[in-house]
């Protein structure tokens, strides 16, 4: 089947969603805070970031798909 894709855009959008959401989830995995002498503000920080890029990610992926 032939789709017709209204935005041109469109597989850009969801591909750098999904890129977003791998790279929360693998800073969530490889725990970049265990390598470094920080505080708990810094390890609380870098988690916060990486759960964020993942919402980021999904939510831009499901926009761009809607």
């Amino acid at each position: 089947m032939n789709r017709y894709i209204e935005d041109p855009l469109e597989p850009l959008g969801v591909a750098f969603g999904i890129l977003l959401v791998l790279i929360g989830i693998g800073t969530l995995v490889g725990m970049p805070w265990a390598h470094k002498s920080g505080s708990a503000l810094l390890m609380v920080g870098q988690i916060v970031g990486a759960i964020a890029a993942i919402g980021i990610g999904a939510a831009l992926a499901w926009v761009t798909r809607t």
